[in-house]
């Protein structure tokens, strides 16, 4: 943490926003260190125009607003009124003027109004880095975002992405990841924000993720029979190695780019991924349980080499890949989609 981070996580009272006396605790929060290491990265100064998305507590904002100083301007967008309304009193209330909050849905179109800006940061997960927000950052501006680096739920890391010229380099990147952006405020914090193929809600609540969703037909038939073969009489074995590093895994599966990826949510708070197909299904849990259609099951068979070919390769940090940013142009999603490679 830099030193003008510092200053500024002293100044800013983190609970008068997270859990503030006329609104409450808020669960749209992100832990304070994280918040303070997103921020380094950002290396904002002052006098700067900042956009963040993701309103959330307001907290984020705060630290940002003492970061710019008084010649700076910080505008920050969030999906849900509520929240904008909120922050936007607490800073009022604290005397924070060079912050200012509105509901918008950033990632559809940036906010050109208050364009160029000279840093950016996201506090919630695009489906790509949108076009739109390369566009409205300076040249030699700097975007720290999470981003999917495969298209299921929670497999992502933070980049710190450079643009000159018009278009953007990602110059470093770390493990984390936020929430999922969506259209309207979420509710339902257990359930990812985007890329859910098929959920149950009883007996109790699962939900699957296909990479090859394009495949699959109208009724979700491939989804829904890889979830139930997931979740009823499967065949389950221990994991043979050491306990699961989440985030080097996903990292390492996502980077196969297996166009059979699958993630799945079995039980709450429980993530579990691997590779399913029209017939056959097997993942991995964060607890260490593999499961799978059958003892025999190809998908089990290609499930145990990744995770072989993962321990030959050292269990890879995050920060050891290569990144690269691939244009992705179709109406209403046009950006570039970050992927990891070693």
């Amino acid at each position: 943490m830099t030193a003008a981070v510092e200053e500024a996580a002293e100044l800013v009272p983190e609970r008068h926003y997270t859990h503030h006396e006329g609104r409450g605790a808020t669960p749209h929060r992100s832990n304070p260190a994280v918040i303070h290491r997103e921020l380094t990265t950002l290396d904002v100064h002052p006098g700067m125009n900042v956009l963040e998305v993701g309103t959330g507590s307001g907290y984020s904002g705060a630290l940002l607003a003492q970061l710019v100083g008084p010649t700076g301007q910080v505008t920050s967008l969030d999906v849900s009124a509520y929240l904008v309304q909120w922050a936007n009193v607490i800073h009022h209330e604290r005397g924070a003027r060079t912050v200012r909050c509105h509901t918008a849905d950033a990632t559809v179109g940036g906010f050109p109004e208050h364009a160029p800006y000279d840093r950016m940061v996201a506090w919630c997960t695009p489906p790509l880095l949108p076009r739109s927000w390369v566009e409205q950052v300076t040249d030699g501006g700097l975007i720290v975002t999470p981003l999917p680096i495969a298209a299921v739920p929670h497999t992502t890391v933070v980049a710190a992405i450079r643009v000159r010229s018009g278009e953007p380099v990602v110059e470093a990147v770390a493990t984390g990841g936020y929430i999922e952006t969506t259209t309207s405020p979420k509710t339902d914090l257990d359930l990812p924000g985007r890329w859910v193929d098929w959920e149950n809600r009883v007996p109790a609540p699962s939900w699957i993720s296909i990479t090859w969703r394009g495949q699959d037909d109208y009724l979700h038939t491939g989804a829904r029979t890889a979830l139930n073969q997931l979740l009823k009489d499967a065949h389950t074995e221990p994991y043979g190695g050491p306990d699961i590093d989440w985030h080097s895994w996903r990292t390492y599966a996502a980077s196969l780019a297996d166009p059979q990826l699958t993630q799945a949510g079995l039980r709450p708070e429980l993530r579990a991924l691997g590779r399913t197909t029209a017939r056959t299904a097997a993942v991995i849990q964060q607890d260490g349980t593999i499961r799978a259609d059958h003892p025999d099951s190809p998908s089990l068979a290609a499930l145990h080499g990744w995770l072989t070919a993962w321990e030959n390769a050292g269990r890879p940090a995050p920060e050891t890949y290569t990144p690269a940013l691939n244009r992705h142009d179709e109406p209403g999603l046009t950006g570039w989609n970050l992927r990891l490679s070693r």
